[in-house]
């Protein structure tokens, strides 16, 4: 069962297939590195719930690791939609890789329309995909979880494929545990 579909540019599909024996990559192509990071976590979530330990529930956020990779995050759901959308800081250890912010919108985006995260009084344009949208470096990635850590609610807006706008909105309260026991459930695995 094909799981996820990626246009890499040049007529090449990246393809992320769910197998009897786990996930399978079926076309490769050339990803930036933040979109392999995002790709990893995709992964993640679209992997059995048993490959994760539950690190804890904290309010609307979760933190888990999963060992085998190792990897860790803290996520949530948005509370103003349904959906597939999702906010997650994650950390990949053995890549030196920590607090890394990314969304997975609840629709697909306008090819070319911005994505504007809103973190209490605080604005971030993020780096975006179809669905899918991050910080444009780790300095961003850190003022945003610095935002996150001192506001209640944060919203991700742009439009929609469509051309109306729409906005993902998350409450933060238990975010900055969430964040924290992620970070501490991959400390002893550098």
């Amino acid at each position: 069962m094909i799981l996820h579909s990626y246009c890499c540019g040049g007529g090449k599909r990246l393809l992320i297939v769910s197998t009897g024996e786990g996930l399978q990559k079926k076309t490769a192509c050339a990803l930036p590195s933040r979109m392999k990071r995002a790709l990893v976590l995709l992964l993640l979530i679209a992997t059995p719930a048993t490959a994760r330990d539950s690190l804890g529930m904290f309010e609307a956020w979760g933190a888990f690791r999963d060992p085998a990779t190792p990897r860790c995050y803290a996520i949530s759901k948005p509370v103003s939609r349904g959906g597939y959308g999702f906010a997650a800081v994650g950390s990949w250890p053995w890549q030196r890789v920590r607090g890394q912010v990314h969304f997975r919108l609840s629709r697909v985006r306008r090819d070319n329309a911005p994505v504007i995260l809103s973190v209490g009084e605080r604005r971030f344009t993020l780096v975006a995909g179809k669905a899918d949208a991050w910080a444009a470096d780790p300095q961003a990635d850190a003022a945003i979880i610095a935002a996150m850590r001192s506001a209640s609610s944060m919203s991700v807006q742009t439009s929609g494929a469509n051309g109306r706008a729409f906005a993902d909105t998350y409450a933060l309260r238990g975010a900055a545990t969430a964040i924290d026991a992620a970070a501490l459930g991959c400390a002893r695995l550098r």
